[in-house]
C-alpha cells in the first residue's frame, strides 16, 4: 500500500496575500487542487491524506474536494505549527499497512503522475528517494559578512524537490528521532540522512516549482499557460 501525504497547512506569510497561497487561483483551480489531481492520477497511489489548517476543513471539503472528480478518497488531516509537525500528523493518520509513504508540498502544482511513480519505485528499491534537479548556476558559499568563502563544485549540487518517498517504518523512525532530539530539518530526506541512511535522488523537472512568493505565482501562471 502506498499512502500520499500532501502538505497544505502553510500560512503563506511570504506571499503577502489575504488568501492562503495554496488556495490562490492557478488556471481556474486552487493551486493545491492541481497537486491532489496529480496524485489521484498516479496508479501506484492507494490513499491520499491532505494536511490543512484546522480552520479550513469545511472550506476544503466543500469548495475544493467536492468539485474535483477523484477516484481516490482524500482524508483531511489537521496541520501543525510548522511543516515538520504537519508531516508528522499525516504520518500518524495513515494506515498502518502502508509500505511506502510519499510526501509532497501542495504548492508544487506541476508535479506529474509519472514523476510520482518514479519516486515511489525508487523508494521501493533504495528505501528513500527524492526528486530534484542538478544545479545549473555557479553556487557560492557566503559568510555572514557577505563575502564569498568558497565556490562549490556545481556537478555535485542538486536542488531538492518533492515528492519524497520512503519506506513507512523508515520515515516514521526519522521523524520520531528528530522530535526526540528537538531537531527541525529543512525537508524530510534530511531527517532520514540523520539516521545514517543513504537517500537516492532522481531527476525531476524544472517545471516542478514551489510557489512561495508573489513572483513564483507569476512564473507558475506562465507555466500553466504552456502545459495545462
Amino acid at each position: 500500500m502506498v499512502s500520499a501525504i500532501i502538505v497544505a497547512a502553510g500560512k503563506g506569510i511570504r506571499m503577502n496575500d489575504t488568501t492562503r497561497k495554496q488556495y490562490l487561483d492557478l488556471a481556474g483551480r486552487p493551486i493545491m487542487a492541481h497537486s491532489v489531481m496529480a496524485f489521484d492520477a498516479c496508479d501506484l497511489i492507494d490513499k491520499i491524506f491532505l494536511v490543512i489548517p484546522k480552520e479550513d476543513i469545511e472550506y476544503c471539503r466543500k469548495n475544493i474536494l467536492s468539485v474535483l472528480e477523484l477516484k481516490n478518497r482524500v482524508d483531511l488531516v489537521l496541520g501543525g505549527e510548522q511543516r515538520h509537525d504537519s508531516v508528522y500528523n499525516g504520518l500518524q493518520a495513515i494506515d498502518k499497512k502502508t509500505e511506502t509513504v510519499v510526501v509532497h508540498d501542495a504548492v508544487r502544482p506541476f508535479i506529474q503522475p509519472e514523476e510520482i511513480k518514479s519516486c515511489i519505485l525508487g523508494a521501493r528499491e533504495f528505501g528513500a528517494c527524492i526528486t530534484g534537479i542538478p544545479a545549473s548556476d555557479t553556487i557560492k558559499h557566503v559568510g555572514k559578512s557577505g563575502l564569498i568563502e568558497k565556490t562549490l563544485i556545481r556537478d555535485n549540487i542538486w536542488f531538492a524537490q518533492t515528492p519524497q518517498a520512503f519506506k513507512h517504518e523508515l520515515i516514521i523512525r526519522a521523524h520520531e528521532t528528530a522530535r526526540h532530539d528537538g531537531y527541525i530539518g529543512s525537508d524530510d530526506s534530511l531527517l532520514v540522512e540523520r539516521l545514517g541512511i543513504d537517500v537516492k535522488i532522481i531527476k525531476g523537472s524544472k517545471n516542478n516549482i514551489k510557489i512561495t512568493v508573489r513572483e513564483d505565482l507569476v512564473v507558475a501562471r506562465a507555466i500553466a499557460r504552456l502545459i495545462l
